[in-house]
């Protein structure tokens, strides 16, 4: 049996923090059942690419669940779903405050039937506080956490980020581990309880390097001159002679000193703590003189921390990660296509073993709010 065998989570989240956490929970074996609006249902069916009749993005993040379609503003709603939230263990939604309680499925209306119910809300800036019912996504979050400042482009201007950092990692995996522990809390007392997810409050953990800097020294971290955001030639990114590029990492002492050997970097300028402006410039010269292909065999088998920056096609290519398992899991479509899972973080020994598994149709389970 999976750890979460025989707990159901009721699900009325869209888009991307809530559904790819109960995504995890039922990886790790929860019966996961996904309320959607008639017609239509979540807002992620709609986007681009197609996998099947839905968006290929929907279907990676509902892997396995059970969808009810019903229109929560209809009257009776709430009442229809009433005898699947009373045996519900778990339930996650991701409306701004206040709306749950409008249709009559706020947390105290729903622990007054159900006191063993886990209610887990996620916001982006939390159910209490002058932010709470402003709208945001996640370049917001990481815009007002102070992160999106310290990540620059050569003209100073803020990047957008590639991954979705507020949704996982403020919202998500968040989620993930408060519910757990809620129902180990609960196995101890018998009671449910609220979860307030707020997804930007969640940044600060990790910029725990950036908070040390600033409150203990004052020295409020800078795009470009710490060592994390681009001040150290031992942390940085280096442009090779065919226009791909080098991650370089080592950070330690003795991986930067086989670092250095490798490279040719002259004596003089391997004490970086004298001029460190300078000897990112000769790293940068060195790296830039020679191509990929070449550092990819020159840093092979070495303890430097250095890695050829892949495209994500070669990164679903890559022998490491096939090795792993990490791509074993497929996804099938309505029609018969397969492609592969979106990886589980959920330990292999956790979950189940069967390796390909559908996404929900829409209202493919009325069947268990209309008997």
């Amino acid at each position: 049996m999976r750890p979460l065998e025989g707990i159901r989570v009721v699900d009325f989240s869209t888009l991307l923090p809530g559904p790819l956490a109960t995504s995890m929970l039922v990886d790790a074996g929860a019966d996961v059942i996904k309320i959607e609006r008639p017609g239509r249902g979540d807002e992620m069916r709609s986007y681009e690419p197609k996998f099947g009749t839905d968006a290929v993005n929907f279907g990676l993040l509902n892997r396995g669940k059970r969808s009810i379609a019903l229109d929560l503003k209809a009257p009776g709603a709430a009442e229809r779903l009433m005898p699947l939230l009373r045996e519900a263990d778990v339930l996650v939604e991701q409306y701004r405050p206040g709306v749950m309680d409008r249709l009559g499925l706020g947390y105290d209306a729903l622990a007054a039937v159900n006191p063993g119910l886990i209610y887990c809300s996620i916001t982006g800036y939390g159910q209490t506080g002058p932010k709470a019912d402003t709208a945001g996504h996640d370049l917001n979050y990481v815009a007002e956490s102070g992160m999106l400042s310290l990540s620059t482009g050569a003209d100073g201007a803020p990047v957008l980020p590639a991954a979705l950092v507020a949704d996982i990692g403020g919202g998500t995996y968040p989620a993930v581990v408060n519910i757990l522990l809620a129902l180990l809390e609960r196995k101890r007392t018998g009671k449910g309880c609220r979860l307030d997810i707020a997804m930007a409050d969640n940044l600060f953990t990790f910029l725990y390097w950036a908070m040390g800097n600033g409150l203990a020294a004052g020295q409020w971290p800078q795009p470009g001159q710490e060592l994390l955001t681009g001040g150290s030639p031992r942390y940085q990114i280096y442009r090779t002679a065919d226009g791909r590029f080098l991650a370089a990492a080592p950070l330690e002492e003795k991986f930067w000193t086989a670092f250095c050997a490798i490279i040719g970097l002259p004596e003089p300028l391997r004490d970086d703590t004298r001029d460190a402006a300078a000897t990112k410039r000769a790293v940068a010269d060195i790296i830039g003189g020679r191509d990929a292909a070449h550092w990819r065999a020159a840093f092979a088998g070495k303890d430097v921390c250095c890695s050829i920056i892949s495209s994500m096609e070669e990164a679903l290519a890559d022998p490491h990660f096939h090795a792993r398992g990490l791509f074993a899991r497929t996804l099938s479509a309505p029609d018969g296509r397969t492609i592969t899972a979106l990886p589980s973080s959920v330990a292999p020994n956790l979950r189940a073993d069967g390796n390909e598994t559908g996404y929900p149709e829409l209202g493919e389970a009325n069947g268990l709010i209309d008997r």
